[in-house]
């Protein structure tokens, strides 16, 4: 989730684009406005630094654009798709190739294409069936060709294909026969192999030749599985740069010596891990790190970024991050974020320290009443630190530090993974939301990735358990702290967030208000039955952490962990988000839940999206569940909503069940 920022206009020039509550003088911020798609987003600049690129809509859906860096105005558009939107791209190291991934109807799949920015003409370089293309490298150095893996052979493995990007020809690299994945240097050579291991771990091999040695490199156990990696090569390939937490707790940034395998500390954080770093384009050699706590940090290493570092700092209003770099790192797109603008793109020439933005994503929301985020530090009833995000409404006039003046509605949203983590800045379901009336708070609850392997760990065989706890910890933190009350909570969530949601619906049935689950599974056996083929080099740690179903007392603890068993429980208003396609969480998770129900006479409102995955990627799906999520809220918290109005014709949305039980849908559907 990179985000961007920009100085608002005066707030009386977009007032009137807002509708006005009587019962609240703070403008209604429209959905569409929120959840629509950005004016622009995902900008780069090319390796030469001739062009400039980013997403943008062409006929209402989100589409490839280009232009020359010296004159945005001769923008275009270099893709034409129709009806799913294309969210992200990159370019050849040889500056002639846009190149992205799509998927059909959220399925996954994803494919590799290139569009040439001179002549248009795109190409799919992987025109297979039920296959998902992975990046191995690319390399600055070798201009004409890229590294990917392809799972056509076997689903479960991905072997290695050279890629030959101005003829699109395929030439077979390394035939896997059980690798979790490769790393190769800036030569494109492979140099290492990752193999899972029985506990969940993986053990890492080199690789000569196109042979993979039999003496491992490197043992990496379940504890230190999420946290210790090989990252990059230099250019020369004498050292590698591994992010590792071996012998600690969270990851340091290490340099090994490849010839002697001796390893050297460069830079560590006893608060958070450190993953991410800027590298100098001639050497790889590392120049900067950043460490993500509260918010994201960039550290230099070496005088040769500093000074640019430093004055990013002090002329970007908000939390900068180095987006793309030319090769001769003369030129940098940096992405601007300030949380109550706006994220905005700005290109920074180093020699001259000069600023110029590119662009705002959203545009219409300046000067919209946008509320800051506030980091939080909660503590959970064992001790450990909840690194958690609160925003609140206007109404609710926060102080410096976020102390609310007063108690408003609380919505819990929890992020997915679970081995993932929320993070500042700017959030547009915490603007939305805010904007309601709510107070919104998202946790990083034991398991969440990011602060050290014991804060992982501790989430193993804990879901709907201490996991669990740990929102509630949250929720009587914020009632504690004057945030809310307690009977005015609800929680929020998808993938993780929405089982985390359906725990709360049963196993703790009277503590939320009502619950929003967006493609949550309701049974953990299931949902490691269908797991997708391409993650058997992780299914071990899956076992490990959630509950092994191979296992007698595995199988135990996924049933009483499962939320389905318990749909008796449910006593309080539950609405569901599907995508029928989605690989990561069947369809047959929320069916069988709503089945469930439906069978014992208990409300649940249903959500079908015959052309998603695991979550809503169009705007118009995504703004029609929401329309019915605010309104739903709306009535279950007291809070203010947007009328659904033709959100739900206009999208795809089947309501398999419960219009009854959604506010305005029944009209909606009329």
């Amino acid at each position: 989730m990179l985000r961007y920022a920009l100085p608002a206009l005066l707030f009386a020039s977009v007032l009137p684009a807002y509708a006005q509550s009587p019962a609240n003088d703070v403008p209604l911020i429209e959905r569409a406005k929120i959840f629509g798609n950005p004016s622009k987003s995902g900008g780069r600049i090319s390796p030469d630094g001739k062009w400039l690129s980013w997403i943008a809509p062409r006929d209402g859906v989100l589409n490839v654009w280009v232009a020359p860096a010296s004159d945005l105005s001769k923008a275009r558009p270099l893709t034409d798709e129709k009806v799913r939107p294309i969210r992200g791209s990159f370019w050849s190291p040889d500056s002639k190739t846009l190149l992205f991934i799509q998927d059909k109807g959220g399925d996954e799949n994803f494919l590799l294409y290139g569009v040439n920015v001179v002549s248009g003409k795109q190409i799919n370089y992987t025109p297979f069936e039920k296959t998902r293309v992975q990046i191995v490298q690319i390399s600055s150095k070798v201009k004409d060709r890229i590294l990917i893996g392809i799972n056509n052979r076997d689903p479960r493995w991905h072997d290695v294909y050279s890629l030959d990007l101005a003829s699109g020809k395929l030439t077979l690299v390394q035939h896997n026969d059980g690798y979790g994945g490769y790393v190769a240097d800036e030569q494109l050579n492979l140099r290492l192999a990752s193999k899972p291991r029985s506990d969940g771990g993986a053990t890492y091999f080199r690789v000569k030749g196109g042979k993979v040695e039999s003496t491992p490199l490197a043992d990496i156990g379940l504890d230190d599985s999420q946290t210790t990696a090989p990252l990059t090569f230099t250019t020369d390939g004498k050292t590698l740069y591994w992010t590792d937490s071996r012998g600690r707790n969270t990851s340091a940034l290490l340099a090994q010596d490849v010839a002697s395998g001796k390893t050297t500390v460069v830079a560590e954080d006893a608060r958070a891990d450190i993953a991410n770093a800027l590298y100098d384009q001639r050497t790889g050699r590392v120049q900067a790190y950043s460490v993500n706590y509260l918010q994201q940090e960039y550290v230099p290493l070496s005088n040769d970024v500093k000074g640019d570092l430093e004055f990013l700092k002090k002329n970007t209003k908000g939390q900068f991050s180095v987006v793309s770099r030319t090769d001769a790192d003369d030129k940098w797109l940096v992405a601007v974020d300030s949380v109550t603008a706006p994220p905005s793109a700005w290109l920074y020439e180093r020699k001259s320290k000069h600023l110029t933005q590119l662009y705002v994503t959203r545009p219409e929301l300046e000067g919209a009443p946008l509320v800051p985020m506030y980091a939080q530090e909660i503590k959970a009833r064992d001790g450990l630190t909840l690194v958690s995000y609160l925003t609140l409404p206007q109404a609710s006039q926060a102080d410096a530090s976020g102390h609310a003046s007063k108690p408003v509605p609380l919505v819990l949203l929890v992020h997915g993974g679970p081995w993932a983590r929320d993070g500042y800045g700017y959030n547009s379901t915490h603007q939305w939301l805010a904007n309601r009336g709510y107070a919104v708070l998202s946790v990083n609850y034991r398991g969440s990735t990011g602060f050290g392997k014991q804060f992982i760990s501790a989430g193993d065989l804990q879901w709907g358990r201490k996991m669990h706890d740990d929102l509630l910890d949250a929720v009587q933190w914020a009632v504690k702290s004057g945030v809310t009350t307690a009977d005015k909570v609800a929680i929020m969530g998808g993938s993780y967030g929405g089982y985390a949601t359906l725990a709360g619906m049963t196993f703790t049935p009277t503590t939320f208000a009502c619950g929003v689950d967006i493609v949550g599974p309701s049974n953990l056996f299931t949902l490691l039955e269908t797991i997708p083929p391409y993650w058997e080099a992780i299914k071990q740690q899956f076992y490990k952490r959630m509950g092994d179903p191979t296992t007698e007392d595995g199988r135990a603890l996924l049933k009483e962990r499962s939320p389905l068993n318990f749909a008796a429980n449910i006593q309080r208003p539950l609405l569901i988000g599907q995508g029928a396609n989605d690989p990561r969480v069947n369809v047959r998770e929320s069916d069988q839940i709503v089945a469930e129900m439906a069978a014992k006479n208990i409300p649940v409102t249903y959500v079908l999206f015959p052309d998603e995955g695991h979550g809503f990627a169009r705007p118009v799906n995504n703004i029609a569940f929401n329309a019915v999520a605010e309104n739903f809220l709306g009535k279950c918290l007291d809070g203010r909503a947007e009328a659904i109005g033709g959100t739900i014709k206009a999208s795809t949305a089947q309501i398999k069940h419960g219009a009854e039980f959604a506010p305005g849908l029944q009209e909606a559907l009329r």
